[in-house]
């Protein structure tokens, strides 16, 4: 029973440190999507607004039940574990970075830099998650795809503008 609540404690723990980066995140976005981001060219692929809350929610729900079930397993190896979740909160901090370079500042260049670097974070925390929680390692894959898409969303308004 013991063991069923610290899991639960655990997940429930991780997935709201998700989100409340997230919600950091979104306070960044709230000025630049209602007022400068209307006014950028944007490219023929841009899917409507109304999608990027209901996608991100997701993913950062992943994130968190992936941090969670790798947290869980670090009696196993607590040294694999502490690398592993030294990479996931690297990527969550450049994933919450990016919305104040491209949002708040507004500059598409230096997010499309810091996205690229934000890739390479979460491959490498998929990477650390893998050998310690497989189902972790695979719920980032949503994450990773979601990111190449906003990666060339970010290129195509930094070209077009």
């Amino acid at each position: 029973m013991k063991q069923k609540i610290n899991t639960t404690i655990a997940l429930g723990t991780s997935i709201i440190f998700a989100l409340m980066v997230g919600y950091c995140a979104s306070l960044a976005t709230r000025d630049g999507v209602q007022h400068w981001y209307p006014t950028l060219h944007k490219p023929f692929f841009t899917p409507p607004a109304k999608l990027f809350a209901p996608v991100w929610i997701m993913l950062y729900i992943l994130m968190g039940i992936a941090a969670g079930r790798v947290w869980n397993r670090r009696a196993n190896d607590l040294a694999k574990t502490r690398v592993a979740m030294r990479w996931y909160v690297a990527q969550l901090a450049a994933n919450g970075l990016w919305s104040f370079l491209f949002f708040y500042w507004h500059n598409p260049l230096l997010a499309l830099i810091e996205i690229l670097l934000m890739a390479t974070l979460i491959e490498e925390t998929r990477r650390h998650f893998a050998p310690l929680d497989a189902t972790a390692s695979k719920l980032f894959w949503p994450y990773m795809a979601w990111v190449a898409f906003a990666t060339c969303l970010n290129a195509g308004v930094w070209w077009l503008n």
